[in-house]
C-alpha cells in the first residue's frame, strides 16, 4: 500500500469567503473521486482550522501501488478536481510512502 499525502497553501490575497469556497469545492470534488477512479482505496481532504499554520489543505489517500498513484495523477476526473485550485494555490508539498 502507498499513502499519498499532499499539502496545499492558498494565496494570501484571497478574500476569506473566496478561500473558504475554493477549499470546500475542492474537498467535495476530491472526495467524490473514488466513485469514478476505482484504484483509489481511500481519500480524505482536511481543511486547516489553525490560521497560524502555513498549509491550508491536506489531502490524504491510499493506493495499492505507486503506479496507481501515478495513474490517478493524470486521470481526467482528478485533473478536473485539481483544477479547482489552479488559480488559488501558491504552494504544494507531497510525499508518497509505503505502509
Amino acid at each position: 500500500m502507498v499513502k499519498h499525502i499532499v499539502l496545499f497553501k492558498l494565496k494570501d490575497t484571497l478574500a476569506p469567503a473566496e478561500k473558504s469556497d475554493v477549499m470546500n469545492r475542492f474537498k467535495t470534488a476530491i472526495e467524490a473521486l473514488p466513485a469514478k477512479i476505482p484504484y483509489i482505496r481511500s481519500i480524505y481532504v482536511g481543511l486547516n482550522l489553525n490560521a497560524a499554520e502555513e498549509w491550508d489543505i491536506c489531502l490524504e489517500s491510499m493506493f495499492d501501488s505507486l503506479d496507481d498513484v501515478k495513474a490517478y495523477s493524470v486521470h481526467p476526473d482528478h485533473l478536473a478536481a485539481a483544477g479547482i485550485l489552479k488559480d488559488a494555490k501558491c504552494g504544494r508539498a507531497c510525499v508518497d510512502y509505503g505502509c
